[in-house]
């Protein structure tokens, strides 16, 4: 009896040991790669406030030393004609061209879902299987023939954001989504005498927030980050949006490695700001993926 008694005592601590150690190589993991992607942006952020002979200098560079925000107004300074543009056009003409490609998007790209989805139809199953292999059609192989297609729309807003409203990776993740819906859902709805666009618009869309976040940040990261399509289409600076902006910037003398990074900044700030609204969400249609799969 008094033989058996230690081990059963110790039972409970042995088993508490791997457990500890999974969760403190989970979170030194987590912490790696955490400093892997944050490190880039810190560097920006810390070499944006430094003058240019300082901000290029090795691990030196992480350190806060001669901080300005001379940097900043040298790059207003730079974009204040109608030759260059100015700064707060490139702004515009960005959160112009994200807005209607994320609100476009969640409108056009989940009603496409659902009629994929939930509603039955002749050649329901041809359109899923061409949305799916739209999916690995990368852009570049469709941005010639788009381009004479519009060329005579050139150096214009809406040439820049109507191309891609409809998106065939963001209908495919409405509809993996709202296939996993229960289908009893519209069924209900079918009997309370509502039809398709009632249910999509007061049952659906309700219970999908996680999706609607996630496509959210990837349509607006796409959106505020394009830079071939803006090549192709614009050459006037009235409608020149910032990545285009950036890079005209950086290929002009003299070249201010700390005004180039933090023009970076100003181009990083929006994209923190719109995961951080929407972050939420995504963390949970993150962790229901996982939990599904």
């Amino acid at each position: 009896m008094t033989t058996n008694a230690p081990s059963r005592d110790l039972e409970p601590i042995r088993s508490l040991g791997p457990s500890l150690f999974a969760r403190i190589r989970s979170y030194t993991v987590m912490i790696v790669l955490t400093l892997i992607f944050v490190t880039p942006i810190l560097y920006m952020f810390i070499g944006s406030l430094k003058p240019t002979d300082k901000v290029l200098n090795g691990l030196s560079g992480f350190l806060p030393t001669d901080l300005t925000f001379s940097n900043y107004s040298n790059v207003m300074t730079r974009f204040s004609n109608e030759q260059s543009g100015h700064l707060w056009r490139f702004y515009m003409t960005s959160a112009v061209v994200a807005l209607f490609i994320v609100v476009g998007g969640l409108i056009v790209n989940s009603m496409a879902a659902y009629a994929l989805s939930r509603l039955r139809w002749r050649g329901r199953d041809a359109v899923t299987l061409g949305v799916i292999l739209l999916v690995i059609l990368p852009f570049e192989a469709i941005a010639v023939p788009l381009y004479y297609m519009l060329n005579g729309s050139r150096n214009t807003l809406w040439v820049q954001w109507v191309p891609f409203v409809a998106n065939a990776f963001s209908i495919y993740l409405f509809y993996t989504f709202f296939a996993n819906l229960p289908k009893q859902l519209d069924e209900a709805a079918r009997i309370d005498g509502a039809g398709p666009f009632s249910t999509f618009f007061r049952i659906i869309v309700p219970m999908s927030k996680p999706v609607f976040a996630t496509v959210t940040i990837l349509q607006f990261l796409s959106a505020w980050g394009a830079f071939l399509w803006p090549v192709l289409m614009v050459s006037d600076a009235s409608v020149r949006p910032l990545p285009l902006a950036i890079s005209t910037f950086q290929s002009q003398p003299p070249y201010a490695w700390g005004e180039i990074f933090a023009f970076g900044v100003l181009m990083v700030i929006p994209v923190l700001v719109v995961f951080l609204l929407f972050q939420r969400w995504f963390v949970q249609s993150v962790a229901t993926a996982g939990l599904k799969g």
